[in-house]
Formats: C-alpha cells, sequence, structure tokens
C-alpha cells in the first residue's frame, strides 16, 4: 500500500578523514585532497503494522578499533523511537560490513534478511584477505553464521519484500550482495541507498567509494539509481554516511534531536 510508511534515518556515530580516503584513486580526478565528515547511520521503517530495522550501526569494539565516534549507542536510540527490540522486529542487513551489523544481538527473536551473494562471500574462501577483511569483524560474521544455523537468518538472491511496499534490492558492487531498500512513503518513494551510494557527490559525479568489490557493479547501481529517481519511481535518495543527509529532511525533536530526521508522516 503506497504511502504507509515513515523512515526514520538515525546517526548514532561520526568520523573526520581526507577526500582521498574515501574516494577510489582520488588523484586521478586531478583535484586536491581536503577533508571530509563521515557520518555513520542505521534507519528504521515504520507504519501498516510493521516496524522494520535497517543495519544496526557499528558495536562499541568494531568503533573502537577503527577510532570512530558514537554520538548515541544504537540501543539508546532505538528506545528512544520506542522500538521493541524484545518482540522480534525484523531486520535488514544491507551487507556484513562492521558498521551495518554491529549489533544483531539487540534483537534475539528477530528474523534478519541478507542477500545470498551477501553471506556466501563473507563466510566463503576469500573473506580473510586483507583488502576486503579490514571491513568487517569476525564475530560478527561468526553471528551471521549462528543466525544461519538457528533459522532466523533469511537469505534472497535478486530482491525480496519484507512487506507490502518495502523492497530490499541486491546491487552489488561495494560488497557482493550490497543492497538497497525502496520504501513508499506518503512523501513519495524512498531509496536507503546504504553504501551503494555513501555521499550524495559520490552518486551525482560517479566518483565510487575506496571499499569496492566490483567496480563496474557500482558504476551500474549509480545508473540504475538515476533512472529510478528520472521515473519518479524514487523520489528521496538517502546515501550511507554523507554529513548532509539529515539537514535535507524534517528533523526529529526530543532526545533525538540533531541525530535523527524522518521521511514520511508518523503512521
Amino acid at each position: 500500500m503506497t504511502g504507509e510508511y515513515q523512515v526514520t534515518i538515525v546517526k548514532y556515530g561520526t568520523r573526520q578523514t581526507v577526500r582521498s580516503d574515501v574516494y577510489l584513486n582520488h588523484h586521478l580526478y586531478g583535484e586536491p585532497d581536503g577533508p571530509i565528515g563521515m557520518d555513520y547511520f542505521f534507519w528504521l521503517i515504520r507504519g501498516g503494522g510493521h516496524t522494520i530495522v535497517v543495519d544496526t550501526g557499528f558495536s562499541a569494539t568494531g568503533g573502537a578499533r577503527r577510532k570512530r565516534t558514537t554520538l548515541i549507542d544504537p540501543a539508546a536510540a532505538l528506545d528512544a523511537l520506542g522500538v521493541d527490540r524484545a518482540a522480534g522486529p525484523p531486520v535488514v542487513v544491507t551487507h556484513a560490513h562492521y558498521d551495518h551489523i554491529g549489533n544483531l544481538g539487540l534483537f534475539p527473536a528477530s528474523p534478519v534478511t541478507v542477500a545470498a551473494a551477501e553471506y556466501d562471500f563473507w563466510t566463503g574462501p576469500y573473506a580473510d584477505r586483507t583488502l576486503l577483511h579490514h571491513s568487517v569483524e569476525d564475530d560478527e560474521i561468526a553471528t551471521l553464521r549462528r543466525l544461519a544455523g538457528e533459522g532466523r537468518l533469511r537469505t534472497f538472491a535478486d530482491e525480496v519484500e519484507p512487506a507490502p511496499g518495502v523492497r530490499v534490492i541486491r546491487v552489488g558492487g561495494h560488497t557482493p550482495g550490497q543492497s538497497v531498500v525502496t520504501v513508499d512513503t506518503s512523501a513519495g518513494p524512498v531509496l536507503l541507498a546504504s553504501d551503494a551510494v555513501h555521499y550524495y557527490e559520490e552518486f551525482e559525479r560517479s566518483m565510487p567509494f575506496t571499499q569496492v568489490a566490483n567496480l563496474i557493479d557500482m558504476y551500474a547501481a549509480f545508473e540504475d539509481i538515476r533512472a529510478r529517481l528520472a521515473t519518479g519511481a524514487v523520489r528521496h535518495l538517502v546515501p550511507g554516511h554523507d554529513p548532509d543527509t539529515l539537514a535535507r529532511f524534517t528533523p526529529v525533536a526530543g532526545p533525538l534531536a540533531g541525530l535523527a530526521a524522518t521521511i514520511g508522516e508518523e503512521p
């Protein structure tokens, strides 16, 4: 049912770095290096009797290991939003990097959806290679294995609809199973790009992020999203790490003021 959901964007962490650290082969653009911020988000979809959590943020251990700044503990943010974690709300994992699956333990009864290509890669023979492994935590991959063994891990090939009007679509590129999520809201269709698009500039200028499993797939994901925007299939693009994200949408008041924004009317 179109327009039944509200999307909440939650910023729980941040860091400061330089452009050459986030854009692949930055020197090829012939531009000076410079500072750039990187924010860390997870997303909440609510409406029509459904509550769906998209990604869970980095853990205290994963964040500290990489010297990331935590602005609010994801558990506290979820509590402030009134999410009953014990009730088992479905969790969508867009990909298995440390800053997206670090708190799956907060959802002891939830089904967890992830692309089969993502699970197969991180439990396969190349996951330990240095240029790939640095973005994951071994105990978090072990959690995915445990969820599979418990029957709580739900995998899909190309696309799945966890609720009417919510679609999870594998695009690859950043990781083998990188997925985006489209959501029907009263403000129009939203695309949660996660790390298929880290920054608005990355998308607008086709400047791939430094961490990439398949460069052609990453470029193809940009083109797919452009086509969705051009046809009106998507109205709002929400990237995975851009510090400008919250300023583009409706700010949330209360304990999450300055840390969250919404798209669409409250269900």
